[in-house]
């Protein structure tokens, strides 16, 4: 496998960014260890070997002391990382806002959702804009991605550090200290949780689920723990980006499922390989597309998926403004148009439908029947970030 080209820093959100720090302050989230202190640097025109005073993190104890005893340094754009572990943050950026909005702004980036954990203080609503950073994509690897790029993606996922590895031994270092860091230090500074160990024996169970409808009761009884355990646990781990689950579309002529989930990893090479990581892969992929159009352009965004009660099924449904925009289905083979793709097509108003494999065909029309294309190609024609 060759080598990865050099990531860029210049990620694909910053200059939606930048043309909003012109107005308002900016709130970024987003997975431990997806970028996102890089890329605030590379926006303060700085790089990790010296940190620009301008930055200023709530981990460093110096930068901290700073930020408590109200000792802000001068600058017209300020970088708050991690400020959401201080209990009074919102409080701390909405006076900052009231008082500077006219001539500074500021980045404020956190590994926990910012729009969730409000822990005190006033409203900071509209005061910021919110963006949601998501993992390397084809598209921001390469104008003109090869099966190489793709390959290495599936392999190593789309963080940073193991993807630019290309090591093996490297990624699986990598995993083991990334959750550690996710239970034992985020979770543990957010949320007041006792079973820690369970929450690992959870993470852990999740890998086999994916793609699958998810039953809370079969992971209640693997873990011998309560039902409302497992549900706030899972939610938790959605808030600190570990994982998300995605809904059924209910399309009026099918019997739709109408309470089932799926659940998928923002790291989608914690996904068993094969057929559910590639699955992973196009939900990551799906989300980062609703995200960016939620966050950039304002649009109500939603991923869901199709299924009805006898079992059919595609695997998901883009919803704009509650309208599905496109269907699309997982194969790793370039097979004929599934059967539940089509029955779908018929019964539904969702107006494309695509068929993405990993081979080389490319047959059919998406607006009139289901378009079976390489996922390389279907992710430049839609042009996903």
């Amino acid at each position: 496998m060759g080598k990865i080209m050099i990531l860029s820093r210049n990620r694909y959100i910053l200059p939606a960014i930048r043309d909003d720090l012109k107005h308002k302050m900016v709130f970024v989230g987003g997975p431990r260890q997806i970028g996102k202190t890089t890329m605030a640097l590379h926006l303060l025109g700085a790089n990790s070997n010296k940190l620009p005073n301008t930055y200023l993190n709530w981990d460093i104890a110096a930068h901290r002391q700073a930020i408590l005893r109200n000792e802000l340094p001068q600058g017209k754009i300020l970088v708050f990382d991690e400020i959401h572990k201080f209990a009074r943050w919102r409080s701390l950026m909405k006076g900052f806002y009231d008082q500077y909005s006219s001539t500074r702004s500021a980045l404020v980036t956190g590994s926990a959702r910012l729009d969730h954990y409000r822990k005190g203080g006033d409203s900071l609503i509209g005061r910021y804009h919110y963006y949601r950073l998501h993992p390397y994509s084809l598209r921001e690897l390469s104008t003109k991605p090869t099966a190489t790029d793709l390959e290495q993606l599936l392999v190593f996922g789309g963080f940073p550090e193991p993807l630019a590895s290309n090591s093996q031994r490297s990624w699986r270092r990598w995993q083991r200290e990334r959750m550690a860091r996710v239970v034992y230090d985020d979770l543990r500074d957010l949320e007041k949780v006792a079973e820690l160990s369970f929450i690992e024996l959870l993470i852990e169970a999740l890998p086999t689920r994916i793609g699958s409808p998810l039953s809370l009761q079969a992971i209640r009884e693997e873990l011998q723990v309560s039902h409302d355990s497992i549900r706030r646990w899972l939610q938790i781990l959605e808030n600190l980006y570990v994982c998300f689950r995605i809904a059924p579309f209910g399309a009026p002529r099918i019997r739709a499922v109408k309470k089932e989930q799926k659940l998928y990893f923002w790291d989608w090479s914690q996904a068993p390989s094969g057929g559910p990581r590639f699955e992973n892969f196009i939900a990551a992929q799906l989300l980062k597309y609703c995200h960016y159009i939620e966050d950039s352009e304002g649009y109500s965004m939603e991923l869901r998926f199709l299924r009805d009660t006898d079992g059919r099924e595609v695997d998901f449904v883009v919803v704009q403004d509650k309208a599905p925009l496109f269907a699309v289905e997982c194969k790793t083979g370039e097979r004929g148009v599934s059967k539940a793709a089509r029955y779908f097509r018929e019964r539904t108003k969702i107006p494309r439908f695509y068929q993405v494999h990993l081979g080389k065909r490319d047959f059919g029309d998406e607006y009139s029947d289901v378009r079976v294309i390489p996922v390389w190609r279907w992710i430049n024609e839609l042009k996903l970030p």
